[in-house]
């Protein structure tokens, strides 16, 4: 009996302690999409498929007594899935600039103009070989061991933000599979009137250094993109164009791959209704790392989509996406594809 009362003992106040220590706010997002998709691939057999997309957030925050902000957030993700990509820490200081610590991201990417395209979750596939791009922050690239610096607003100018971004070797030995070790980027955000619209340009440049045992590559991944969106009233139009190398990096680790991405995009909100239509183009040219030539890669992505918000926090869809690409010069994998769903989100 006295064994077990130590142990309750013990037990009481360990938790008495933990719920001292836990004092952090904790909030909870998330969103839980679900439709049918319908794929017409120009040369294969139509298909429909059940499709989902659940996410769900904590994100974790406190203020000490200097007003600095430490924040961080976690996924609860899905037993397949190798490692959350949210993990790390973010210090909020008191001048509105912030610091984000470990897998901190690309600086670059994170000022990468949005462009409107269908809010529905259709898609074309195409053959894995395909490498032509359709993303603006497509040559960014990053270690875990980072950081990233963002100023406050209004950083030497109105309406001027930026953010600088490091990451440094991760410490596992270079093999025949192509990885980063290192990066450095730069991004910019300037917000302005023109008249009655509000536009946004954003840009950035990257530059990534990695290694692979044998055949070293030609162009590590790096690249620059630029973009600019336009607001008036109830009417946003965007434009965006980026152009860099990839290597080793979501595609074979044995090859490489020069490419540029040209998109736009128009939405038009009225009342509940939300109009999108966008289309991208991209082109590519890929090679056995260290070597050059190769042929060209390419995707003509059109899409629209119409949204209703049926209640706070639900939305119902209705996307459409039609798709021209060729593949080592040679067309390939048209299609078109519709979706119907609805997102709910908290």
């Amino acid at each position: 009996m006295k064994k077990e009362l130590l142990m309750g003992t013990a037990l009481v106040s360990t938790l008495g302690a933990a719920t001292v220590a836990e004092a952090v706010t904790a909030t909870m997002s998330g969103n839980h999409k679900v439709g049918m998709e319908f794929d017409s691939p120009a040369n294969g057999t139509d298909t429909n498929a059940l499709t989902n997309d659940n996410n769900f957030t904590v994100s974790l925050s406190e203020t000490t007594d200097g007003g600095m902000t430490i924040s961080s957030s976690f996924k609860v993700m899905d037993e397949t899935s190798k490692y959350d990509g949210d993990a790390g820490f973010t210090l909020a200081f008191t001048d509105g600039s912030k610091l984000d610590l470990l897998n901190a991201g690309n600086a670059s990417g994170s000022h990468a103009v949005s462009i409107p395209s269908s809010a529905g979750a259709e898609g074309v596939a195409t053959t894995s070989v395909n490498t032509a791009q359709t993303g603006l922050d497509f040559a960014t690239a990053a270690t875990n061991l980072g950081v990233e610096y963002h100023t406050a607003a209004d950083f030497l100018a109105d309406g001027l933000s930026m953010s600088f971004s490091a990451s440094t070797d991760d410490g596992n030995a270079a093999t025949a599979t192509y990885r980063v070790d290192s990066h450095v980027a730069i991004g910019a955000t300037y917000v302005t009137d023109l008249g009655d619209s509000s536009v946004t340009i954003g840009g950035g440049i990257s530059q990534a250094e990695g290694s692979k045992t044998a055949t070293a590559v030609t162009n590590d991944t790096g690249g620059f993109h630029i973009g600019l969106s336009a607001v008036t009233g109830d009417l946003t139009v965007a434009v965006g164009f980026a152009d860099g190398d990839v290597a080793g990096v979501n595609k074979s680790s044995t090859d490489e791959y020069t490419a540029d991405v040209t998109k736009l995009g128009v939405k038009y909100v009225s009342g509940d209704i939300t109009f999108n239509v966008g289309f991208a183009s991209g082109d590519s040219t890929d090679n056995t790392i260290g070597s050059t030539g190769g042929a060209n890669d390419s995707k003509e992505v059109t899409s629209a989509s119409i949204s209703y918000a049926v209640a706070s926090g639900v939305t119902a869809l209705l996307g459409y996406t039609s798709m021209e690409a060729s593949n080592e010069g040679s067309p390939t994998d048209d299609g078109n594809a519709w979706y119907i769903g609805a997102n709910m989100a908290f």
